[in-house]
């Protein structure tokens, strides 16, 4: 793998840990003083993680120019390895059968921003 593919993935993985941060806290706001509630917190968990790996993936591809499966696969997988890593050891708790399906989702979803990152970036 080349250098600036490299550096595309490590530009993933940095508007991943940015978007994170963001949108943890806008949605303890929200939590706070809006319209999410302990009924449809998982719905709105689950499309801000899938837009944040699709940003991310975007990133990447955008950055790497080329490969953006391979790229948006890493950007994803290291996205799940941190949650596998925080949750299997820090907490001793494994995947279930429906978290592995969301996280392949959100793999998709980094996938599918990166191959639109890489086809944007060779059109200009």
């Amino acid at each position: 793998m080349k250098q600036k593919q490299m550096m595309a993935i490590l530009y993933g993985w940095i508007t991943i840990v940015i978007l994170l941060i963001f949108s943890s806290a806008l949605l303890a706001v929200f939590i706070r003083y809006m319209f999410v509630t302990k009924e449809n917190i998982f719905t709105v968990s689950l499309v801000i993680g899938l837009i944040i790996l699709f940003i991310s993936g975007l990133v990447s591809g955008l950055k790497g120019k080329e490969n953006g499966l391979l790229l948006g696969s890493f950007v994803g997988l290291g996205c799940i390895g941190m949650t596998f890593f925080i949750q299997y050891v820090g907490l001793n708790v494994p995947f279930t059968w429906t978290q592995t399906i969301y996280q392949i989702t959100y793999i998709l979803a980094a996938i599918t921003g990166s191959v639109l990152g890489v086809n944007l970036s060779n059109k200009s």
